[in-house]
């Protein structure tokens, strides 16, 4: 009999299609003992996330099938050809699973209350008032503020950061002995990254719990890790114990990834540069409605007098919590979120505008979402994703007007965010989240627009991913002169990509400078505390390449 809650041993995953056989993970083999945690880490595509799939037997049969000596063994059990009830036994109650995308992964046509209850009536059945009880303590638990209030909200109307907590809330409902946990950080800002993994900890804890943590952030992996397991083409490369592995990294993977990190500045703005945005006292209220006539009883004040300018050719950088109002910062500004205050685009008011008036402004006013999967239809080719803004818009460039002047504007697109012509005809499920969101890039830069607002570009990529796509932007910058509002909870790459800074807290600006005063010297409690998170690790020692 072994001790260890969970053991792995030779694992390979085969994905079948008609025409060939893909070894997504080949020979993989760890352990985890109650109470440890172990973090699997690799870039996209490493098989990080088909293991943990294989552990819960999540996986499509039969295009995916284990083939070998594979075996999973949890407390002694066989996972692999195990049946259907002893499944469902297992799935979310001794095995929980923190999925990567919440927004994928939470019903859109569900409250949240009923959601996180029926993972809680998975184990036992509970009344609706003890249920509604434990729902409030669950999201208390997990750091959502004003919990009633949000037990009747749908996911939609969540931020990032409170879906993906709502999701850990769904995951430890039953206690349970092994936490998977697929990137659970990866939409929050650091602030909240901490709170999260010293919840999971004291968790753990107190119950004792295992966890296995697949991320690409090493930081988060270096405050939680007791091992580490590193994956690159369905291979784990190595193995070890936190401390040693990232003092002396064996391999030159392994140095890679501790290396990887968004780097370098922006490109410097022209002496002569216009103003391209200028925002005054902008406001974004969501009344509170109660009682049976639905009497506006307050308001939830998500953006709360907001000014700002951006010129030609510089990055704003918006930083802040999650639920701060960035992201319904960037919405208001595009006028996809109806709101009171000025709004000045080339020296033009839009916000007087109506509808038939501003369309005509949307190819200059182009965005790029946080959750590339989402935002692209799965329904289009590549080619017919990047192309359909050129049909919407009827563009009266050179070229634009007939079919051949369209797909060359569509390729030149394609090749400008470093993406491969041969592709052109694929759809999003066949790339990785890396080319997924240069296909956002692409959508957003074909119709050759002055401002891009950017929310959360590089979130759901791994690190040296993150560096590419920052690299992109810059040099897009540099020869479009494009201004860009940079949504991110990500400092790092924040400093990477920004000329100024604004600091956003429950819907106010608490502090706006230059990147580097900001992150350097700020004055603001609520900003010291975001800098002092993210960069508490900047001294220490990076690996050198050639060692």
């Amino acid at each position: 009999m072994s001790d260890s809650l969970l053991e792995v041993k030779d694992l390979e995953v085969v994905f079948r299609s008609s025409s060939q056989l893909t070894k997504a993970v080949n020979g993989v083999s760890f352990s985890i003992k109650k109470g440890e945690t172990m973090a699997l880490v690799g870039e996209s595509g490493s098989g990080k996330s088909v293991t943990a799939l294989s552990i819960l037997q999540l996986l499509p049969y039969p295009a995916a099938q284990h083939s070998g000596a594979s075996s999973i063994k949890f407390k002694n059990e066989e996972m692999i050809g195990a049946g259907e009830q002893k499944l469902r036994a297992i799935r979310g109650n001794r095995i929980s699973m923190i999925f990567q995308e919440p927004m994928t992964s939470l019903n859109p046509l569900h409250e949240i209350e009923k959601q996180i209850s029926e993972s809680i009536n998975l184990r036992e059945q509970l009344g609706a008032k003890q249920a509604r009880k434990r729902c409030i303590e669950l999201l208390e638990l997990v750091g959502i503020k004003d919990p009633e209030t949000r037990l009747s909200a749908y996911p939609h109307q969540l931020s990032g950061g409170q879906r993906q907590r709502v999701m850990i809330a769904m995951a430890l409902a039953n206690h349970p002995d092994l936490l998977i946990a697929d990137e659970p950080t990866t939409a929050l800002d650091v602030t909240v990254q901490a709170q999260i993994l010293n919840l999971l900890k004291q968790l753990q804890k107190k119950l004792g719990m295992a966890i296995l943590l697949i991320t690409h952030d090493l930081s988060i992996v270096k405050k939680v890790a007791d091992k580490v397991a590193v994956m690159i083409d369905g291979k784990i490369v190595e193995t070890n114990n936190a401390i040693n592995l990232f003092a002396k990294p064996k391999t030159a993977y392994t140095r890679k990834l501790i290396n990887s990190e968004p780097t370098g500045e922006p490109p410097p703005i022209s002496k002569n540069a216009r103003p391209i945005l200028e925002v005054k006292d902008l406001r974004v209220w969501f009344p509170i409605q109660k009682g049976i006539l639905k009497r506006t009883v307050g308001y939830i004040k998500a953006v709360d007098g907001v000014t700002l300018s951006i010129k030609e050719g510089e990055t704003l950088g918006v930083v802040g919590e999650s639920g701060s109002g960035k992201t319904t910062l960037g919405m208001a500004i595009l006028r996809l979120q109806s709101s009171e205050g000025d709004i000045i685009y080339r020296e033009r008011p839009i916000h007087k505008m109506d509808y038939r008036k501003l369309i005509h402004l949307r190819s200059e006013m182009q965005v790029v979402f946080q959750d590339p999967f989402g935002s692209l239809s799965p329904r289009m080719s590549m080619a017919e994703i990047i192309g359909e803004g050129l049909w919407v818009h009827h563009k009266a460039h050179s070229g634009t007007k007939n079919v051949a002047g369209i797909e060359n504007r569509i390729d030149e697109a394609i090749q400008e965010v470093g993406l491969d012509l041969s592709m052109r005809n694929r759809y999003p499920h066949e790339f990785s989240g890396g080319q997924r969101q240069r296909i956002s890039i692409a959508r957003a830069i074909v119709l050759r627009p002055k401002l891009i607002i950017l929310d959360e570009p590089t979130s759901a990529l791994d690190l040296s991913v993150q560096g590419q796509i920052v690299e992109l932007l810059r040099t897009l910058q540099k020869r479009h002169k494009l201004a860009f509002l940079f949504v991110s909870h990500d400092l790092k790459v924040v400093r990477a990509m920004s000329h100024r800074i604004i600091v956003m807290n429950n819907g106010l600006v608490v502090e706006h400078g230059a990147t580097d005063r900001i992150i350097n010297s700020p004055s603001h409690p609520y900003t010291k505390t975001l800098m002092a998170a993210a960069f508490e690790h900047e001294s220490e020692h990076v690996i050198s390449e050639d060692k």
